[in-house]
């Protein structure tokens, strides 16, 4: 195929990309003991040397409290930092660039650790389980913007594999704000080029949005504008730490995680989230497209709202670029950038498989690397952390 405006150089926010080829966030759980390690190192950077325009991290956890995941990396202490300053400055040694995925995942955190680094950054809200082990020792119930539960919901690593509870509602919201905004100033002092609000998939800022699991009356729920707020603020909090170089991630039509509303209604709340995001003159806005294998079906219905995300919200976008993600191969994407309907791809799963997929798309190579799918988000023992993870084969 001819790749030509896949490997135009992009600016985004402040950094030059060589391509429009970005890594997505994959959570690969090889961090043992929640620290960065030199295998991760060797992981990013074959990604880098193979050509990534832009990487964005997996998840990473600002405190103990992060992840019903065991092995997901952290961010709570100087070891942490210092483990991913290592890995930044070698991407960059490698010509890359990577951001870190602000992903919120669990609670509140506790202050067991230095008091720099005690907030809450990787957060599923309501998607916690009070049995998981962070959960646990941070002592902390499972937050979310109201008292509901998702439904279904299984826990693996938990012994029974229990669903989903009630969560708690969080009191003050501005009080997570201000954890974002220090685990930015950390992700900055870790060396990322810049940050990725996650307000996709059903996390927290993603269950502000929607008002099945928002039910608020105060300035955080009921109506579009109140809903829009929580991430809103989010993206002003995260750029005052790192100025333009902040992107967003947002799953309008996906159901996973047991959200999910009306076309209409979706259409109306995310397309006012995305023109007042728009305003913040963002590094760019990701928009994940349906994809009915992450669509839950609950009582035989899919949750999910199947309509064409790029259709639907790329004329609210004037001021920040625009890159699409799931499903999308090179050929699409060529299309896509060459039709003026995007700036740029992200992908996913053949980037875990292939650490030199840009290379491969530019000298015309097939993406032949089958995946190794019981180890895309676990190691194969203790003692195999490599298996799945940095033994896929090169072809340039």
């Amino acid at each position: 195929m001819s790749a030509k405006n896949l490997f135009k150089p992009l600016q985004i926010g402040s950094l030059s990309l060589k391509n429009r080829i970005g890594m997505s966030a994959l959570t690969r759980n090889r961090a043992e003991g929640t620290y960065p390690t030199e295998l991760m190192k060797e992981y990013y950077v074959q990604r880098a040397v193979g050509g990534a325009g832009l990487i964005i991290s997996e998840g990473i956890l600002i405190c103990r409290q992060g992840s019903p995941w065991p092995n997901a990396p952290g961010l709570w202490d100087e070891n942490h930092v210092a483990g991913w300053r290592i890995i930044t400055d070698a991407v960059h040694n490698a010509g890359g660039k990577i951001y870190a995925q602000v992903r919120s995942r669990l609670g509140h955190c506790s202050a067991r650790s230095n008091p720099s680094f005690d907030f809450q950054l990787w957060h599923t809200g309501r998607l916690s389980h009070p049995d998981a082990p962070e959960q646990k020792l941070a002592g902390e119930p499972v937050y979310a913007p109201s008292a509901i539960a998702a439904r279904g919901g299984k826990f693996r690593q938990l012994p029974g594999e229990p669903g989903f509870v009630t969560p708690t509602a969080i009191d003050d919201p501005r009080v997570l704000i201000g954890k974002y905004t220090h685990a930015a100033i950390n992700a900055k002092k870790a060396g990322f080029d810049g940050v990725e609000l996650m307000a996709s998939s059903g996390v927290l800022p993603h269950q502000f949005l929607d008002y099945n699991s928002n039910q608020r009356t105060d300035e955080w729920g009921g109506s579009i504008e109140n809903r829009a707020r929580f991430g809103l603020e989010l993206l002003k909090a995260l750029k005052d730490v790192y100025g333009p170089d902040v992107g967003v991630k947002l799953s309008p039509a996906a159901g996973l995680n047991d959200l999910g509303m009306p076309l209409q209604d979706t259409l109306n709340t995310f397309s006012y989230f995305i023109s007042e995001a728009d305003k913040l003159n963002l590094s760019y806005i990701a928009l994940v497209r349906y994809n009915p294998v992450w669509d839950a079906a609950l009582n035989g219905t899919l949750r999910g709202t199947d309509h064409d995300v790029l259709e639907a919200y790329r004329p609210y976008i004037r001021n920040s670029k625009v890159f699409i993600n799931t499903g999308v191969t090179p050929e699409e994407g060529e299309e896509l950038i060459s039709a003026g309907k995007i700036d740029g791809v992200f992908i996913g799963l053949n980037w875990a498989t292939h650490p030199d997929l840009a290379k491969r798309v530019e000298q015309g190579i097939a993406l032949n690397n089958p995946p190794n799918v019981p180890l895309l988000q676990a190691p194969a023992s203790q003692d195999d952390y490599v298996s799945g993870y940095t033994d896929y084969p090169t072809a340039v």
